[in-house]
């Protein structure tokens, strides 16, 4: 369980989460604001910020800039907006990943563990992945060449939960569980549909076709090596 921000100018938002994520064992605290927000975090740092894009005066993209300067602190942002170019400014700002408005709130807390179990993992160390190598430590997923491949964090979740479990048959709930999708989006939400759009997006850059075999009916087996630890 964590410390939460929740910075939402909707009070009745702000409420909803912070009883449903309270239930959920997590200690939340509530600002309507960038200026409030600052003043919560003097007294002590949250590990999460769940952040509204649209809030009056700085918006949530300069307030995630701005704590990403002052605090290593895990990020989701809050957006009304279905539109590409937000979630792509979002991540770019320093979110750690974003939902969008209106969402369940099932989804929410699954993407707040998913962020946790990214930020907790302490192993700074690269593990394969066909030609390409992920960066535990940064959730990253790096070429041949070292740059970084510009995948979305559900992706990265994907690929992290093939990588620690090499050589297992993974059911479509166990991956869900470690990757949760984005309930906006119905593509998403389907394991088949991002398994096939992650090996589309790789193979372009030299995946092996079978690395991730598919068992009918059952799930995937990740055929790559076993992770180091």
């Amino acid at each position: 369980m964590a410390d939460l921000i929740v910075v939402d100018d909707d009070a009745g938002l702000r409420g909803m989460l912070a009883d449903y994520l309270s239930i959920a064992g997590h200690d939340v605290r509530l600002a309507e604001d960038g200026a409030a927000l600052d003043r919560l975090i003097e007294g002590a740092q949250p590990e999460l910020l769940i952040l509204d894009v649209s809030l009056p005066g700085e918006d949530g993209f300069d307030i995630a800039r701005r704590m990403r300067q002052r605090m290593d602190v895990g990020i989701i942002m809050l957006t009304g907006s279905s539109e590409l170019v937000d979630r792509v400014v979002g991540l770019e700002m320093g979110a750690d990943d974003y939902v969008t408005k209106p969402f369940s709130l099932s989804e929410i807390a699954a993407r707040i563990e998913a962020i946790l179990r990214r930020r907790r993992t302490n192993r700074d160390r690269l593990e394969p992945f066909g030609p390409f190598s992920l960066d535990l430590k940064h959730w990253v997923l790096l070429d041949d060449a070292g740059e970084k491949i510009p995948l979305f964090p559900t992706e990265i979740d994907l690929v992290a939960a093939f990588v620690t479990n090499a050589g297992k048959l993974m059911s479509r709930d166990e991956l869900l569980r470690l990757a949760p999708g984005n309930a906006a989006d119905p593509i998403d939400r389907s394991i088949d549909k991002r398994v096939e759009r992650l090996r589309r997006k790789l193979e372009k850059r030299g995946l092996s076709a079978d690395l991730i075999e598919t068992v009918r009916s059952d799930g995937y087996i990740y055929k790559g090596p076993a992770s180091r630890g």
